[in-house]
């Protein structure tokens, strides 16, 4: 057979079906495809066929077997029929057993179904039944409660009149419902619409139980006297307005709407809705200026108190004590003088002598204050200030927290720069001095040199027929530290000094830091007042609540008095050295004047950056152009630390090079600070800190520099070296020999060559050259070859000939004159 094509294909007997189908390819190219479905073939014998040759064989003369496939026998087939109905027979018996099997399962599921509907049904009307008997009894103990109420109520009330008693109905008797009126009842009794009495029918929904419920929110005692009232005013004959109470509110320059319906005692919508009369559309978050303010407050009747902001801080008291209040105080001595001339070790010294062996048990304090007592029975206060830069920031505070300052002096070194920088700061803050000329037990030990040195200064001591008491001692020895002692105590003696310890607390925080385990703590010297746990007061821009006081001795104590050195616990936020310290009576009071002084202080910064015009704003970045600057950032352990090496950084540097502190703080180098010097390419110092792990880890990614330090000094040495290295290296010429050019050759590959004469000095090969024309520079560069003879050579000594010839120029001529030179770089550094 054939396809339309007129292809021939293969087929069986019976016609299999054909057709083509169309495929589709990439780029729009298709084929078509001859395909066909070939029929099964299937034996079916035909209907009385038997088993012999002449009924279904293939060989009978009939042709019964024409379909019978080829080399199949009658016998066969009839046994392949045979297995074919048994197939049949046995399919059939399966299928009426899975049959019945699926009956079965079903009517079971029916019945199990039937059961558990059954159970739940009981278990629902048993619900129904509880539910409707605790409804029942709650009804009833309702009306119990309402007619105890209204029994009390009648009871408070004046007897109404007879005609209006006839004319009302009694309470809770409710009218019968007509007979047009379907009643609102069940089948149990049970309301269904609103005349229920307020009780809850059927389901409980998700209104319910938010609005409270059964059992839930009930109304309040004072709304049911509002509604007895109202009820009694009703009774006698109209409402009676209440008087209006008029209040003087306290006015600042500007007021939030909420806080100003808050001071009139008045509704905040009230307000609002007020305001919204006079033009203004404000919510109760938002501020309104004074004038507005006063407006409204007028409106509502009340009095208007205008306050400024500063007023807040009128309620730290700074009333003048009474004589007879006073009491005498210990004095408070700080200890000053130059580096290395052992203010640390007469300290110490001092404070090993003067304790019990009980208290010398190698506690370390890091409190920065002390007391000490002598043996005739006076108690000193000492004050141990890292530097004189936080000496002078306590000064520039307000906080005169010094009484004597003992001036330290090396008997061995006499006068030196800080030494003279300690005396003025003690002029500075008028208190009066002691010298103790320390070192007196070294051999090269001259106190009469200190003595003349300080004539200088305009220190007179006593062995120089001055008033200025001066002591020699020794810190190693001990020798003379019981006649320091005494001094200060006569000293101390002379100015008696008292304070008033029975009213609030007034100190000066003499270091601040933030410990990772107490949070902020600051060293108070409390110069008047007690101090006490609990106290709420307001230091700087921040505030708090005494939580725990802690004197020099690590111990926790109740109070202290005034000169009395203690660590405050429980501030919110980290104090500046020199901050006062003030108790107030309430939080709300501290927290208001903390934050006017932190508002103060931030304005006063934007106005300190903005205060510059346009012009000058032009010149100051025309001149930091020539600038280089050293970014770094600090980290030290306590507040005054920080001051102090942010003020010897601002030293640092000159017209070309400065440092510039991009941020200083209390406590442990963080990831924060890692971020901020990786941003900017500085390194990051730390001073008696460390980093912790997260910071060590992201400064070892991103390559920042950890720098640590204990001593400010080194810390300086460092920072200054570090500034002199971008400091631009001073270029210094030094002139070697002169040469004149007696004859010019042209040499084919080279080009034009020099002969010269050396007159003066060397010719060195490696050395820089200029061309001199009439004694005019006309060319400078370097030489290209050197030769003697005809030999390349490095150098050429005076009174030799040779050829030059130089780098990229050729315009040499007879009679000019080549000056040899070198340049050398110098390192500068800063002063």
């Amino acid at each position: 057979m054939s396809d339309n094509d007129g292809k021939k294909t293969l087929g069986v007997r019976g016609g299999p079906r054909s057709g083509s189908v169309k495929q589709s390819f990439s780029h729009g190219r298709t084929k078509n495809v001859v395909v066909e479905t070939k029929r099964k073939r299937v034996v079916v014998p035909k209907p009385g066929a038997g088993g012999g040759k002449g009924a279904g064989g293939g060989q009978g003369p009939a042709g019964s077997g024409k379909n019978r496939p080829a080399g199949i026998s009658d016998a066969e087939m009839e046994r392949r029929l045979k297995a074919l109905q048994a197939a049949k027979a046995r399919e059939a018996e399966e299928q009426a057993k899975r049959e019945a099997e699926e009956k079965a399962r079903a009517e079971e599921r029916e019945r199990l179904r039937a059961e558990k509907e059954q159970k739940e049904r009981e278990q629902r009307e048993a619900e129904e039944r509880a539910k409707a008997k605790a409804e029942e009894e709650e009804r009833k103990k309702r009306e119990a409660e309402e007619k105890a109420k209204a029994a009390a109520a009648a009871a408070s009330q004046p007897a109404p009149k007879a005609d209006d008693a006839a004319s009302r109905p009694k309470p809770k008797d409710k009218p019968a419902p007509r007979r047009d009126q379907p009643d609102n009842r069940d089948d149990r009794g049970r309301g269904r619409g609103r005349d229920d009495g307020g009780r809850r029918s059927g389901k409980l929904t998700l209104n319910q139980a938010l609005s409270g419920g059964e059992g839930g929110r009930q109304k309040s005692l004072a709304a049911m006297k509002r509604k007895q009232e109202r009820a009694r005013q009703k009774a006698m004959g109209g409402s009676q307005n209440r008087e209006k109470v008029v209040r003087e509110v306290k006015l600042p320059e500007a007021i939030a709407v909420a806080e100003l319906a808050n001071r009139m005692a008045e509704r905040v919508a009230d307000v609002v809705k007020a305001l919204m009369q006079n033009g203004i559309m404000a919510t109760q978050n938002q501020s309104i200026d004074a004038d507005t303010a006063e407006l409204i407050i007028e409106e509502f009747g009340h009095k208007v108190v205008r306050v400024s902001d500063a007023d807040v801080e009128d309620v730290i008291q700074q009333t003048e004590d009474k004589e007879e209040d006073l009491k005498p105080r210990p004095p408070v001595v700080t200890i000053m003088g130059h580096v290395d001339h052992g203010k640390t070790s007469l300290l110490d010294a001092i404070r090993n002598a003067n304790v019990t062996s009980g208290e010398a048990g190698g506690i370390t304090q890091h409190i920065g204050a002390y007391q000490v007592q002598t043996e005739g029975g006076a108690v000193l206060s000492f004050l141990d200030t890292p530097g004189h830069a936080a000496f002078t920031s306590m000064r520039s505070r307000g906080a005169q927290v010094t009484d004597i300052v003992v001036l330290v002096v090396a008997a061995d070194d006499a006068v030196m720069p800080q030494t003279v920088e300690a005396i003025n700061h003690a002029k500075a803050a008028e208190v009066p001095m002691i010298v103790a000329i320390n070192k007196i037990d070294k051999p090269s030990a001259n106190p009469t040199k200190v003595r003349t040195d300080l004539l200088q200064h305009e220190i007179v001591v006593e062995e120089m027929s001055g008033e200025v008491q001066d002591v020699e001692v020794s810190a190693i020895s001990g020798k003379g530290l019981d006649e320091l002692l005494e001094a200060i105590a006569l000293q101390a003696e002379i100015l008696e000094l008292k304070a008033n310890p029975d009213r609030a607390a007034e100190g000066a925080v003499i270091e601040a830091q933030l410990d990772v385990g107490r949070g902020p703590v600051a060293t108070v010297l409390v110069q008047n007042g007690t101090l006490k746990q609990g106290d709420i007061f307001v230091v700087g821009e921040q505030y708090g609540k005494v939580r725990a006081l802690m004197n020099d001795k690590g111990e926790r104590v109740k109070e202290a008095g005034p000169s009395v050195p203690v660590e405050v616990l429980g501030l919110n936020g980290t104090p500046e050295a020199g901050d006062v310290l003030n108790v107030v009576e309430t939080e709300a009071q501290a927290r208001e004047i903390a934050e006017y002084r932190a508002n103060l202080a931030k304005e006063k910064r934007a106005a300190a950056g903005a205060a510059t015009t346009l012009d000058q704003l032009l010149q100051k970045a025309k001149e930091d152009e020539n600038v280089k600057e050293l970014p770094i950032l600090v980290k030290s352990d306590v507040q005054g630390s920080s001051e102090a090496i942010v003020q010897a950084m601002e030293k640092i540097g000159n017209e070309e090079v400065r440092v510039r502190v991009l941020h200083s703080g209390v406590g442990a180098i963080t990831e924060t600070d890692i971020g901020l010097a990786e941003a900017s390419g500085c390194p990051v110092i730390g001073f008696n800190v460390r980093a912790n792990a997260p910071a060590r880890n992201a400064a070892n990614q991103k390559g920042v520099e950890i720098r640590y330090y204990s001593v400010i000094y080194d810390l300086v040495d460092d920072v200054k070296a570090a500034a002199s290295g971008l400091l631009s290296k001073e270029v210094r010429e030094k002139f070697i020999g002169y040469a004149e050019i007696k004859e010019v050759f042209k040499v084919s590959g080279v080009g034009k060559v020099a002969g010269c004469l050396v007159t003066e000095g060397i010719a060195r090969r490696s050395a820089g050259v200029r061309l001199l024309r009439d004694d005019v520079v006309i060319h400078e560069g370097t030489l290209k070859t050197l030769k003697r003879f005809k030999d390349e050579v490095a150098e050429v000594q005076s009174g030799q000939e040779c050829g030059m010839a130089f780098e990229n120029y050729e315009d040499i001529r007879q009679g000019d004159v080549i000056e040899i030179f070198e340049r050398e770089e110098i390192t500068r550094t800063l002063d």
